[in-house]
């Protein structure tokens, strides 16, 4: 319950379009550019909502939480983008969500004014609330590569979870190992573009790369690069258990068992 004077979670106070502040603000700038500058849907905020419009991810989560915390009321997304799973999400809890990306930020509120989007990094942010439900969907996790900073993504978890919470999670859990590249039609406010994936595994760090040639409608062309960091599920399970997490699921969706290489993780919060 919210006490005198602070607005209800999910309903924007005076601070909620502000980043949040502190002594990571220079260095959460500096990544902030680095990923926009590698991944083209973060540098057009409205191609990645259109391209990310067929999404499954906020329905499979809600799911999940029907399943382990029905009596659930509020939720914070970390890595949440521009706001278009916590859109849905938002029509059932109270919800904050959090992205490292001012451009993706600004563009949440322009396009979703009504919810509490804020910047901030998911290694460092505090709030100042506890949650009945952490989310940290759309591989957000991922971008997170090395070992000492994802432990930190866990503690930031737990900071925000009350005792009892749920952690869901959708991150790699296996590498994508095939060399040759594939071509997929996706569908952009122009018309639909043609992009060729190809994808690189590093073992020793762990970093799946997938290179990915964009050629539009108008003739125009773009290059991007992803590299995601892969969490093998024992791997998952152990930095979730450092804070106090334990795991409940690890799922992908298909329904024949943890086939990868993206899972779905419903953890607890056991509290420390």
């Amino acid at each position: 319950m919210t006490g005198a004077g602070e607005p209800r979670v999910g309903q924007p106070g005076p601070e909620s379009h502000d980043r949040i502040a502190g002594p990571y603000v220079t260095s959460l700038n500096t990544e902030a550019e680095h990923v926009e500058a590698t991944n083209l849907l973060y540098r057009d905020p409205v191609l990645y909502d259109v391209v990310q419009s067929g999404s499954t991810s906020a329905g499979m989560c809600q799911n999940l939480i029907e399943l382990h915390r029905p009596d659930a009321r509020t939720l914070v997304d970390f890595g949440c983008g521009t706001g278009r799973d916590l859109e849905i999400l938002a029509k059932r809890f109270e919800c904050i969500g959090v992205d490292l990306q001012p451009g993706m930020v600004d563009h949440a509120h322009q396009a979703r004014p009504g919810l509490d989007i804020r910047t901030g990094d998911m290694r460092t942010a505090r709030l100042g609330k506890r949650m009945d439900v952490v989310t940290c969907m759309g591989n957000s996790l991922a971008y997170v590569h090395d070992n000492e900073e994802i432990s930190q993504v866990f503690t930031t978890f737990a900071a925000h979870a009350r005792p009892g919470a749920l952690l869901v999670l959708c991150s790699p859990v296996a590498p994508i190992t095939r060399t040759e590249p594939t071509t997929a039609t996706v569908d952009t406010p122009t018309g639909p573009a043609t992009v060729t994936i190809r994808h690189e595994w590093d073992l020793r760090t762990q970093i799946n790369t997938m290179h990915r040639h964009w050629a539009f409608p108008s003739g125009a062309e773009a290059r991007d690069e992803i590299r995601r960091r892969v969490l093998f599920p024992r791997e998952l399970e152990r930095y979730a258990e450092g804070p106090g997490f334990r795991v409940l699921d690890m799922l992908d969706g298909t329904g024949a068992g943890l086939t990868g290489p993206t899972a779905y993780t419903v953890a607890r919060y056991t509290g420390r």
